[in-house]
């Protein structure tokens, strides 16, 4: 292969996977509405990691991949479950299902990349400059344009209601943004399959119990049931964590979670499509802008 072409095929992989990423895991916000109407989101929750974890299992037996060789290993792993999945999806959805709008809990989960960025220097010693600082805060702007009209329907009165399911939703996107800096500390090395496994086993045993007692294992398989699931264990749990690790692996940290900024304005784009939500001009400006904070961002 030429230089010419294998510069070519290199830009290719970095444009292909995380817009693919960012395809994949906005659809989290369409799926969870279909999924809480049949079933407890945790116990929903808890069906995925269980999938999940049986089918990369058998994917890593089958394939020959290398598992963790000590104790450590393993503790990490399942660590690393229990934050960017346990965590982060629990708290997200329980207070979506619970009372907090979608449009807040999403500006919310989107304030990831801040707090990765600050965070960054100090935990995985990655240096922010200037340029990216600028691209951050445009992407937040951006954000606010998306979803501020949203925001300024919500009720007071509500918002004083909900004030601790608020906390539970700031607190998973705070367990992704460590999950992301723990997983590129202690899981640098290793398959991806067998990893993603373990770390799928990890959500499931913090999970069951908080299910039982909080919702009583209450599903309904139904069609709507089993489409959901179908979409969560194949697409976001399998595809979309991989493509996440691959970023974490392969790239910086702070870049990486740079492109939650593009999540809420794709899935406002598949809400338009599949529910028929109208965008204001705002919003659609939103986008624009939220784009061009992202394409700051990653710049080296």
């Amino acid at each position: 292969m030429t230089g010419r072409g294998a510069e070519k095929t290199m830009w290719r992989s970095k444009l292909t996977i995380p817009t693919a990423f960012v395809l994949l895991w906005s659809t989290g916000w369409i799926v969870a509405h279909y999924a809480a109407i049949d079933a407890g989101v945790l116990t929903f929750l808890l069906f995925r990691y269980a999938g999940a974890a049986f089918l990369l299992t058998v994917y890593a037996l089958v394939s020959g991949a290398t598992w963790p060789r000590s104790a450590h290993a393993w503790g990490h792993a399942l660590a690393s479950g229990v934050l960017i999945h346990a965590l982060y999806l629990g708290g997200i959805w329980w207070a979506v299902a619970h009372g907090v709008p979608a449009s807040i809990s999403a500006l919310l989960a989107a304030l990831q990349p801040l707090l990765t960025a600050i965070l960054a220097p100090h935990l995985a010693g990655e240096r922010i400059g200037p340029v990216q600082w600028a691209g951050i805060s445009l992407g937040l702007v951006g954000l606010i344009l998306v979803l501020g009209p949203k925001l300024a329907n919500v009720d007071p009165v509500e918002l004083d209601t909900i004030t601790l399911l608020l906390v539970i939703n700031a607190c998973g996107m705070v367990a992704l943004t460590l999950g992301t800096f723990y997983q590129k500390r202690y899981l640098r090395t290793g398959d991806l399959g067998s990893m993603a496994a373990l770390q799928f086993i990890g959500a499931f045993v913090v999970t069951l119990p908080f299910a039982f007692w909080l919702e009583g294992m209450r599903i309904d398989f139904t069609w709507n049931t089993w489409l959901s699931l179908a979409w969560s264990i194949g697409a976001l749990s399998i595809v979309s964590i991989a493509l996440l690790l691959h970023l974490i692996r392969k790239g910086e940290v702070a870049r990486s979670a740079q492109l939650i900024y593009l999540v809420p304005p794709a899935a406002a784009i598949q809400a338009f499509l599949l529910f028929g939500e109208t965008l204001s001009p705002i919003q659609i400006a939103g986008m624009m802008v939220t784009t061009l904070g992202v394409a700051l961002a990653v710049r080296r």
